[in-house]
């Protein structure tokens, strides 16, 4: 009898061990976890306006086991959040965007904020750094058109310069000048990287000196200079930009493989945003049988980012009035999704990636109730 007993045992700790071991596997610290997220889409990517990243922390430390998805955090999100016992919601729309003043249970946003942290629950909000990435938001909507090339309307620049410095300064020096003097002279200004090489001019040898400067290096190397007229006078100064990013940026404008009727375009667009209606303006003289070659679209609201490009469809979820008026006087067709619209499809796809990205190392949910706020009644 007792070796009967004893003999379910080695099962029962190899079911024991086998739960840790998931139960490990199925963790990140949120810390690991929020470097992770920025290698998928660097927040870099995000506008100037925008309020991205980490908005609410609950205290250390914190790990995560389940990342929930959502468009928009409403209170009845937040009911599913908590029922669903998640510990980070990844909302794209942030929902603090202006500064709060006092945390009461005064307004909705305020009870999201007190709710999350007594739950010790983290938000996370992406935004506009989704909806420039290359794998975005925007991509996704493209997606729905058909084949098609594209390319970022309005291109992201690198977060930092190509050198150290956002300024370059360009002078000769001629040999029998003390050249020892000048480099010793500039290498000891801080933010200033230097290099030089062999240069002629006419008949005679010279050094060529480039300097990369910070701003504030930039005023202490002109000093320097201007303290010697022969190198002054040689002297340029150019301002850098930072580098454009590949397929990287706000809008998409997308050139279709083989045109197509807007009805057939307007049939796509439904189909892919799971969508029973749409809102039309027509561009003057344009019919439901007009082709479409090239369409301009910008998830959420387009209007800035739409104006002016040439296009024979812009595809959005609210712009203004005077905007579609402007549009379809120079015969664009607009169509409407509502906001959120033509971002909440984006998610299911942005699971798929995630997994992916993170080694399955935690559980990823989509929200259930999260929905858009308006409805055709």
């Amino acid at each position: 009898m007792l070796s009967s007993c004893v003999r379910p045992v080695p099962t029962t700790v190899r079911f024991v061990d086998s739960l840790i071991c998931n139960s490990s596997r199925s963790f990140m610290d949120l810390k690991a976890l929020l470097s992770s997220l920025n290698d998928f889409a660097s927040l870099s990517f995000a506008e100037s306006w925008d309020n991205v990243g980490l908005l609410v922390e609950p205290s250390p430390p914190h790990t995560v086991n389940t990342l929930f998805l959502t468009n928009d955090l409403t209170e009845e999100v937040m009911e599913e959040v908590l029922q669903k016992k998640a510990d980070l919601i990844l909302s794209y729309h942030p929902p603090i965007f202006r500064p709060m003043k006092r945390i009461t249970w005064n307004t909705w946003k305020e009870r999201l904020v007190i709710r999350a942290l007594e739950n010790r629950v983290g938000i996370y909000s992406p935004h506009t750094a989704y909806d420039a990435a290359p794998q975005g938001v925007n991509n996704w909507l493209a997606k729905g058109l058909g084949a098609c090339t594209s390319r970022p309307i309005h291109p992201s620049k690198a977060a930092n310069y190509p050198t150290e410095g956002n300024h370059r300064v360009e002078f000769n020096v001629n040999y029998t000048q003390d050249l020892d003097k000048v480099m010793s002279a500039v290498k000891g200004i801080d933010g200033v990287s230097v290099t030089s090489f062999s240069a002629r001019t006419g008949n005679e040898e010279q050094t060529r000196i480039n300097l990369n400067c910070t701003q504030k290096a930039l005023m202490q190397v002109v000093d320097f200079l201007s303290r010697n007229k022969q190198l002054y006078q040689k002297t340029e100064i150019l301002s850098l930009e930072k580098p454009l990013l590949l397929h990287t940026g706000m809008g998409r404008l997308c050139t279709l493989d083989e045109s197509v009727s807007l009805a057939t375009m307007i049939d796509r667009i439904k189909r892919h945003l799971k969508l029973s209606h749409i809102r039309l303006a027509l561009g003057v003289g344009r019919t439901l049988e007009s082709q479409v070659k090239v369409v301009a679209l910008c998830a959420g609201s387009g209007s800035s980012v739409l104006q002016g490009v040439e296009a024979d469809l812009y595809l959005t979820g609210e712009m203004s009035h005077h905007d579609i008026l402007d549009a379809a006087s120079q015969g664009i067709n607009v169509i409407l999704c509502e906001h959120s619209n033509t971002e909440r499809g984006f998610l299911s796809d942005l699971r798929d990636m995630l997994d992916s990205h993170l080694e399955n190392k935690i559980n990823i949910i989509l929200s259930e109730t999260d929905r858009d706020p308006l409805q055709v009644v």
